[in-house]
């Protein structure tokens, strides 16, 4: 008997329950903005870096680990249900911040200062508040 192969909507749904959930979603993605955009703070100038600042010093490699995760949020947003306008304006931010984040030495100041994943969070929490009002969290 050979073996049958997973079912790959089971797996994903035991790695991430609730996937079309648009709270677990707004969670999912606003974590992984922190992760990306605010995870530490540069002592000294008190400003907030993460890991698409730190991990972009590697050259060619960090920035394209960083893109991959900043994809993870367009395609949340996909299936979200956004807009085929709101999409591409992630993908945008998240191209601008990819090639120019690419440029030695320039493009690593360049991440500090041009949060693409914090853009694209507010895109989809501009939509999610508008399309999904139980979604609203009150920012503290």
């Amino acid at each position: 008997m050979a073996p049958s192969s997973p079912n790959t909507d089971a797996i994903f749904e035991a790695l991430i329950p609730n996937r079309r959930d648009p709270a677990a979603l707004r969670k999912r993605v606003e974590m992984l903005e922190i992760i990306l955009e605010r995870s530490f703070t540069i002592p000294g100038i008190n400003r907030p870096v993460g890991l698409d600042a730190i991990v972009g010093l590697v050259p060619v490699v960090g920035d394209a680990i960083t893109a991959v995760m900043g994809a993870y949020i367009i395609w949340e947003a996909r299936n979200l249900g956004m807009s085929k306008w709101q999409i591409w304006r992630m993908i945008g931010n998240l191209s601008v911040d990819t090639a120019l984040g690419a440029i030695p030495l320039a493009g690593d100041a360049f991440d500090l200062l041009f949060r693409s994943n914090t853009r694209n969070l507010k895109i989809i929490k501009k939509h999610l508040d508008k399309h999904h009002p139980g979604t609203v969290v009150i920012d503290q």
